[in-house]
């Protein structure tokens, strides 16, 4: 059987073509099993982040062309929207690439561990989806291992840089003083939270956390003293609040468009909102950084901070 590790990630393709064949959480195993059932894939295996959508594969014969079909009409791309962004390594360098992005080497931040917990989802997902064999067990627990030891042996890792550490520096280019500013953190997942630590850090006068589930929200409002939760569906009236706007949700869809930023930008007597869209798929409407009063990022502009860092 040919082992195949066949997507895209941040160096081969911009947020605008990854946000189009991300996998949504709760559609991986239907996907999965779609896979193996019209392909000539036996196992297979989905990591789906913010950076990469990557397909790890054992097929019956050593020809991915049946994946990569699958793949496009699975997001209803055409070969020429795809085509120029994809690759694909077989075998041994299957095996070479995973484990060095388990390891953070292929990372858009060097050494960062989120990567090694997205994958162990990934292998989680496909054991529960009926589609992880022999091949590919024995290709992740010898991927965790090595992971592990990387971690372990080396300094990977130890610096401070994330892409949420990226987010609130940017944050500080453009209010030198947060201590005077208010923000609104989109989401309440592990990069939000790691984003809500940075910004208590350096001072952030309030932080206001939005959240689908409240809950969830509140749990993690309650960890930073003064810090508000509120539903996702009151998030437009509270945008004349927030000098900083960071979202990272797993919606499919935005969750912020350019009206209700145009509305809250005139209560706000047109004072510049700075912004940061970690999400991929964007949860911000890319039509927002057209307003003259807002600076927005995505994850593909906190490459040179990150660099910088």
């Amino acid at each position: 059987m040919t082992l195949l590790a066949f997507g895209i990630n941040h160096k081969t393709a911009p947020v605008a073509i990854r946000e189009k064949v991300a996998f949504a959480p709760d559609k991986l195993e239907d996907a999965l099993k779609d896979l193996t059932s019209r392909t000539a894939v036996n196992e297979a295996a989905i990591v789906s982040t913010c950076n990469r959508t990557e397909l790890y594969c054992g097929l019956a014969e050593a020809d991915y062309g049946s994946v990569l079909e699958w793949f496009r009409k699975y997001h209803d791309l055409s070969a020429e929207e795809l085509e120029p962004y994809v690759y694909a390594h077989m075998d041994n360098a299957a095996v070479q690439h995973i484990l060095r992005v388990a390891s953070g080497l292929d990372s858009l931040v060097l050494g960062e561990p989120q990567i090694l917990g997205q994958i162990k989802d990934a292998y989680h997902a496909a054991s529960h989806a009926g589609t992880l064999g022999q091949q590919l067990n024995r290709l992740f627990q010898h991927t965790f291992s090595v992971a592990k030891q990387v971690r372990t042996d080396t300094a990977i890792g130890s610096s401070p840089v994330s892409v949420a550490f990226a987010a609130v520096s940017l944050a500080r280019q453009i209010f030198s003083d947060l201590g005077r500013h208010d923000a609104l953190l989109i989401g309440a997942g592990e990069t939000i939270e790691l984003v809500a630590r940075h910004l208590h850090e350096q001072g952030t006068r309030k932080l206001i956390v939005a959240n689908r589930t409240v809950e969830r929200a509140r749990a993690l409002a309650d960890q930073f003293a003064g810090s508000e939760a509120i539903a996702l569906a009151d998030m437009p009236e509270r945008l004349v609040d927030a000098d900083i706007v960071i979202a990272s949700t797993a919606s499919q869809l935005p969750i912020l468009g350019k009206g209700a930023v145009e509305r809250a930008l005139k209560k706000r007597k047109h004072r510049p909102i700075f912004m940061v869209d970690i999400a991929v798929p964007r949860d911000i409407e890319p039509e927002v950084g057209e307003l003259s009063d807002v600076y927005l990022y995505t994850v593909d502009d906190l490459q040179a901070v990150i660099e910088e860092g």
